[in-house]
C-alpha cells in the first residue's frame, strides 16, 4: 500500500498522477481536515501533526509515503526521513522545471508562507533563479479552493495576481492550485503551468522499483480517510479523481 497525505483534497491532485503511473497499487490517502489548513502553522506544529500521521499511515501497512503537500514536504521531510526507515517521498515546487524548460521567461510562484519561507524552498529559489520571477504568498486560497467557491475564488486571483502582466509561467506550489487552472487562465492568460506531481510519481515508481516492491497485477484502489470524518470532502475528494475537477 503507498500511503499519501495532505492538509485536505489538494493531494488528489499528486494521487491522480501516482494511479495513471501505477494502476495497480493501492493507496490510502489520508485528509487531515482537523489541522486545516497547514500553511498558517509553525514549523513545530507541523512535524508534530506529520509525524503522527505518517505513524498512522504506516501502521496502517504502507510500504512507502508520499508528503502531498508542499508546506508539510517542506517544513518535515528531513525529521519524518530520520525518524522512519521506510521511504518518504516529499512534493516540492516545480521551480528547477522552469530552470530547464522555460528559463528566460517571467515566472509567478504562487505558494504558501510556509513553504516560500522555508529553507527548502529558498534554497532550491537560490539555485535556480531565472532573476524574473515574482512570489506570491497565496495566503487564504487553499482555504476557497476546498470551500469551492469559484466566484470567491476569480476575486481573489484578481486581486492578488491580477497586476502581474506578461507572466509566461505559473509555479503551482500549492497541491491545491491544480484544480484552478483555469481561473488563473482567466486571470493572467494563457500561460504555461509548472507543479510537481509528475515529478513525485515517477520517484515513487522509481524507488518501488528499485525495491522490488511494485504491484504489476493486483486490482488497484483507493482508500479515503479523514480526520475530521468530512463527508463533504470525501466526495470532492473522488470527484476529483474521477473527472479532474472540483
Amino acid at each position: 500500500m503507498i500511503g499519501i497525505f495532505d492538509s485536505g483534497i489538494g493531494g488528489a491532485t499528486v494521487l491522480r498522477e501516482l494511479i495513471k503511473l501505477l494502476p495497480y497499487e493501492k493507496y490510502l490517502y489520508y485528509c487531515d481536515t482537523e489541522n486545516f489548513p497547514y500553511g498558517d502553522k509553525s514549523k513545530e506544529e507541523l512535524i508534530e501533526i506529520c509525524d503522527r500521521i505518517v505513524s498512522y499511515l504506516i501502521n496502517k501497512g504502507s510500504k512507502i509515503i508520499v508528503i502531498a503537500c508542499n508546506t508539510a514536504s517542506a517544513n518535515c521531510k528531513d525529521y519524518l526521513r530520520s525518524k522512519y526507515n521506510i521511504p518518504i517521498i516529499a512534493i516540492e515546487p516545480a521551480y528547477k522545471m522552469v530552470y530547464d524548460l522555460s528559463y528566460q521567461y517571467k515566472t509567478l510562484v504562487m505558494a504558501t508562507h510556509a513553504t516560500l519561507n522555508s529553507k527548502s524552498f529558498l534554497d532550491l529559489y537560490n539555485k535556480y533563479n531565472n532573476s524574473n520571477t515574482i512570489l506570491i504568498e497565496c495566503s487564504g486560497l487553499a482555504d476557497l479552493i476546498e470551500e469551492n467557491n469559484k466566484e470567491k475564488i476569480i476575486n481573489y486571483l484578481e486581486d492578488n495576481i491580477g497586476k502581474y502582466n506578461n507572466i509566461k509561467n505559473v509555479v503551482l506550489g500549492c497541491t491545491h492550485y491544480p484544480l484552478i487552472k483555469h481561473e488563473i487562465i482567466k486571470v493572467l492568460g494563457n500561460v504555461k503551468f509548472f507543479d510537481g506531481s509528475k515529478g513525485v510519481s515517477n520517484r515513487v515508481k522509481n524507488i518501488l522499483k528499485e525495491k522490488n516492491l511494485l504491484c504489476e497485477s493486483e486490482n488497484g484502489d483507493v482508500i479515503f480517510i479523514d480526520s475530521d470524518n468530512n463527508k463533504v470532502k470525501e466526495k470532492m475528494f473522488f470527484r476529483i479523481l474521477n473527472r479532474g475537477e472540483l
